[in-house]
């Protein structure tokens, strides 16, 4: 597995948001706030990191693709590059740009390494506490610069579990479902950014989350966070989670088990076969 330079990656990022991001942030004019389409913006911020993120990481791996999200806005056909097998770098430049052009302090900036796939490397960058964690396949997640190590929270029973549930985008039927029995878990939330909720679950201060749309860049980095930091995610159907994948919803959890009574409590066994496993009494 040829992986880059991860503490290049880091530096890369840290300083596109230093010089890109945050020098903009609660200074935006009306005219660098545009849409791409009715309700989802995009700001010159957004524009200019992407640009400098697809220049830096590109040469730092000769021959590798760029997948960004405003590249992909620009043209949708960006997105095949993910089904060869070059290296690819999916870049999401700045993840909660509604909050950013609100100027509310939650947003982030994404970066995976994926090849024929999978997720090899990920990065997801807080330009407000100049922090990055980082996640290579098979050898865990942390935080750069520290190095402290990543970990999930321990697996409780669903009703004393908390997450993020995102039920802006998917199928209706489902959302309508799903907004049903939130209350059957301890408490949802949602930070309108997928790069601060991957923190939320990589770092212990939540147990779950459920997504419906699956547009790689905000989650290929996350994913392998939270898998590298000790936690379980699938599909809803249980198919395990690709970047080349763009619908069918993903579930994140402690472990498989909880995977299990989360999908059961929150979808009530639709998309798979029922869950016949018995719930545990203590954790």
């Amino acid at each position: 597995m040829i992986l880059p330079d991860i503490e290049a990656v880091v530096r890369i990022v840290a300083e596109t948001a230093a010089e890109e991001v945050m020098p903009r942030f609660a200074k935006l004019a009306r005219a660098d706030i545009t849409e791409k389409r009715p309700g989802d913006i995009v700001t010159v911020a957004d524009v200019a990191a992407e640009q400098r993120l697809t220049a830096r990481l590109s040469a730092l791996v000769p021959g590798s693709l760029v997948v960004g999200e405003e590249s992909v806005a620009a043209d949708a056909g960006v997105l095949a590059r993910l089904a060869g097998d070059d290296p690819v770098w999916v870049i999401d430049p700045i993840d909660g740009t509604a909050n950013y052009a609100a100027g509310i302090p939650i947003f982030a900036v994404m970066v995976a390494f994926v090849r024929g796939g999978r997720t090899l490397a990920g990065w997801i960058h807080d330009p407000v506490a100049a922090s990055t964690a980082v996640a290579v396949s098979g050898e865990g997640a942390w935080m750069a610069g520290s190095g402290a190590r990543l970990h999930v929270a321990p697996a409780e029973l669903p009703e004393s579990m908390s997450g993020a549930v995102a039920l802006r985008y998917g199928n209706r039927r489902l959302v309508r479902r799903i907004a049903g029995r939130s209350n059957l878990v301890g408490s949802v939330f949602s930070f309108r950014c997928a790069g601060h909720e991957y923190l939320a679950l990589a770092s212990g201060r939540a147990h779950f989350a459920l997504y419906q749309r699956l547009m790689p860049w905000d989650h290929a980095p996350g994913q392998l966070i939270h898998k590298e930091a000790g936690g379980f995610s699938a599909q809803l159907d249980c198919s395990p989670y690709s970047p080349r994948v763009h619908d069918g919803g993903l579930l994140l959890a402690p472990d498989e088990a909880s995977w299990n009574e989360l999908h059961a409590v929150l979808i009530g066994g639709e998309n798979r076969e029922p869950n016949t496993r018995t719930v545990a009494t203590a954790r």
